[in-house]
């Protein structure tokens, strides 16, 4: 049985990917955290570095440097990034160096899309909630999605439509008639809107029908 990966690109190889990502954090732990302009971002969007990290545990670094990358995760940068609206190219190549875009790009591309789906879900405090890391670490401050695209846009539409789906386990044989991979269409949901708008309708009329007395005019005696 073929690999089958997560992202939606079906161009997208895991494996050719890896190589990449751990240079993004090799340059990451061994030059980029050491940078004056990454550690001016980081604090000011409010996110220990490695190093600092470690300082703050009262830990020397290891000695194994590629060791010590291959421990540190890449993920919470990356979403501190997004919600504050330094996810910027500059930026994103000054943490993780030439090779972002193929080592991060796929992650990014997903804390966007993540970061659209909380906005949608949550209101503003939950979603700063979700931001907030511990250790004092707090998201100063929330922004709206950067440089958002109509492609970006489009494709964050068809994965929330997929999972609406998902809630309603319209999924596999069940998936909405016409879209059977994944939709779930905006026409769709408005139908089932309305049925059970008007299921509950005629219960009331019956239930009202039920329990209303007969009156001179109605009753058959």
């Amino acid at each position: 049985m073929p690999f089958q990966h997560p992202f939606q690109e079906s161009q997208f190889d895991l494996f050719d990917w890896y190589p990449k990502f751990r240079e993004c954090q090799s340059h990451f732990v061994e030059h980029a955290q050491h940078s004056g302009p990454v550690q001016a971002v980081a604090a000011f969007v409010n996110i220990l570095l490695p190093f600092q990290k470690a300082q703050k545990n009262e830990r020397e670094p290891s000695d194994n440097t590629e060791s010590a990358a291959s421990l540190v995760a890449l993920v919470p940068y990356i979403r501190r990034l997004v919600a504050t609206g330094f996810d910027t190219p500059a930026v994103l190549h000054g943490f993780f160096g030439d090779d972002w875009s193929e080592g991060i790009g796929q992650i990014h591309e997903m804390e966007r899309r993540n970061f659209l789906f909380a906005a949608k879900s949550e209101n503003w405090v939950n979603v700063k909630s979700s931001y907030d890391i511990e250790d004092s670490q707090a998201v100063p401050f929330l922004r709206p999605l950067q440089g958002a695209t109509e492609e970006e846009i489009q494709s964050a539409e068809s994965s929330w439509s997929e999972w609406l789906a998902m809630q309603d386990w319209m999924l596999g044989p069940r998936a909405p008639p016409g879209e059977p991979n994944y939709a779930y269409s905006l026409a769709w949901q408005k139908s089932k809107a309305e049925s059970a708008t008007e299921e509950r309708e005629e219960r009331k009329i019956k239930d009202h029908r039920l329990h209303t007395p007969p009156t001179p005019d109605n009753n058959p005696l």
